[in-house]
């Protein structure tokens, strides 16, 4: 086997640089799995960057939680509420800030979620350990999920990718490291990607990007917390739905009625994909004191805010959206830096939801498996 590359990837809105571990080069399809390296002997850590899917002593899980409740005092509300309404101001500036320079493109993406990458050759499983439910709910989406749609309508004519088959959305795109993989590593020709971000700044810089296709990708500026704002497409009409790194951002008082929103974009059989900071991830436990704004809800010294979700947090919020799990999981993983001789653990909550299928319906227009409506007798 080919000796890794690594390549590292920024996550958007914080300072912290995960090292993702890629055995393929940027422009292939197809793409080894990851989590193949596991530390089993403690001797050996600083052998490698990184080590996969490493399991937490009952100490050092005790030690985390002493840490995070000891930074457990909410700042006061008025801090809060400052936070809260300059929450653009502040995004915008840490885009002024770091521009493109920051972030790697995640070619990950394509391991994780081959949804994104439909037409190149993927293994589809997971490098995280999936239960023979979650593999059979992947095989039957990945059968019924390209069925082919009506084109969008639009009474002032037609919107950015009316005539596309396969529609993706991503819900806080930054710079574009995630959009801009996908554009190039997905050869579908009905393929068009809508981008958003709460940042202006942000999507400006998505759209000066030599890469960014009018013709097959539409960036615009845009709140998730805001429900009532319009997104550039009808409900019932995306195939995917990706949220990396963006859910964490939002205040946790806005988070179920942001996802649900969402949900109502998906058509039957969509999918909405998400990887965000998990429960004592590293970047927690490095937060001191005062800058903690609720349970588990932070603000970073740049005045952006990052929230760390359990599964069952994150699993309630997509089912009372309507969905239906596929996976959820915890990666965990040991990066290390072997010139310090130091260990940074990360944690990571990634998951796939959908929206049933649409039934199908027989030919007396019922749907089939179910009996038809008794006729009443006078």
């Amino acid at each position: 086997m080919a000796a890794p590359v690594a390549v590292l990837a920024a996550e958007e809105g914080s300072s912290e640089t995960a090292q993702i571990l890629s055995e393929s080069t940027p422009g292939e399809c197809k793409r080894p799995q990851f989590g193949t390296r596991f530390l089993t002997d403690p001797r050996q850590v600083f052998q490698h960057n990184a080590w996969d899917n490493v399991e937490w002593s009952e100490e050092q899980e005790a030690s985390a939680m002493r840490k995070v409740s000891e930074n457990n005092q909410p700042l006061p509300q008025e801090k809060q509420e400052e936070y809260d309404s300059r929450a653009n101001e502040f995004w915008n500036g840490f885009y002024t800030i770091h521009e493109n320079r920051f972030f790697k493109d995640r070619h990950w993406l394509f391991t994780e979620f081959p949804e994104l990458a439909p037409q190149c050759s993927l293994d589809n499983e997971s490098r995280l350990e999936v239960s023979d439910s979650d593999h059979s709910q992947q095989e039957r989406l990945q059968r019924e999920h390209r069925s082919e749609v009506p084109s969008l309508s639009h009474t002032d004519g037609d919107i950015p990718g009316s005539l596309a088959t396969y529609r993706i959305l991503e819900v806080g795109c930054g710079v574009g490291n995630t959009v801009f993989p996908i554009l190039k590593t997905n050869n579908d020709s009905g393929l068009f990607v809508y981008c958003c971000d709460f940042s202006s700044t942000a999507v400006e810089l998505v759209k000066t990007n030599p890469e960014y296709d009018p013709g097959r990708c539409f960036a615009f500026v845009h709140d998730l917390s805001d429900v009532e704002a319009d997104y550039p497409v009808p409900e019932g009409t995306l195939d995917v739905i990706v949220l990396i790194f963006v859910l964490s951002a939002l205040h946790p008082d806005k988070m179920q009625a942001s996802i649900s929103r969402l949900a109502r974009l998906l058509k039957p059989g969509g999918v909405m994909l998400l990887r965000d900071y998990g429960r004592y991830d590293m970047a927690q436990l490095r937060f001191k004191k005062g800058r903690c704004l609720s349970e588990n809800f932070y603000v970073r010294g740049d005045g952006t805010r990052v929230y760390f979700f359990t599964q069952d947090e994150v699993h309630e919020m997509f089912t009372e959206a309507g969905l239906e799990k596929m996976q959820n999981l915890v990666d965990r993983r040991l990066q290390v830096n072997r010139g310090k001789q130091l260990t940074m653990y990360r944690v990571w909550i990634q998951c796939k939801y959908r929206k049933a299928p649409a039934q199908p319906l027989g030919s007396d227009g019922q749907v089939r498996g179910e009996d038809p409506p008794s006729s009443t007798i006078a």
